[in-house]
């Protein structure tokens, strides 16, 4: 039985290059099949360079600090309480624009997938010349 509520004692961290991610809802964790949450706190300086989900929908949520996020082509600076829709495939990068700790929840869906999670698009034009 998974459960139903997690703490944040219970949330599984898992450490990666742009910074600690800590997974609120994900299969294995509870009984996701269409949801996933995390919360990224990305330190001053870093980057989830442009990347795409060829299978997830993603929501992107500032809850502190400045965010400088990409969507496609378009830019816009996200700060607490503002939110991006990434669409499924599309290609789309989040900087830290601030001088603290970025934090920011992402929501994917679905939260079960056949292929690879994500692709880099950082080497690649037009997107390596973007910034």
């Amino acid at each position: 039985m998974h459960k139903r509520f997690v703490t944040g004692a219970e949330m599984q961290v898992e450490q990666l290059p742009w910074g600690p991610h800590e997974w609120l809802c994900r299969p294995g964790l509870v009984d996701a099949e269409k949801l996933l949450l995390v919360r990224v706190r990305m330190p001053a300086g870093q980057a989830h360079r442009f990347h795409r989900h060829p299978e997830f929908e993603e929501i992107i949520y500032v809850e502190k600090g400045k965010a400088e996020q990409w969507v496609d082509r378009e830019k816009r600076i996200l700060g607490p309480g503002d939110a991006a829709h990434i669409p499924i495939n599309v290609v789309h990068g989040t900087y830290n624009a601030g001088r603290g700790t970025l934090v920011f929840l992402a929501i994917l869906s679905p939260a079960k997938i056949q292929g690879p999670p994500l692709i880099d698009m950082s080497g690649e034009e037009p997107w390596k010349s973007l910034r």
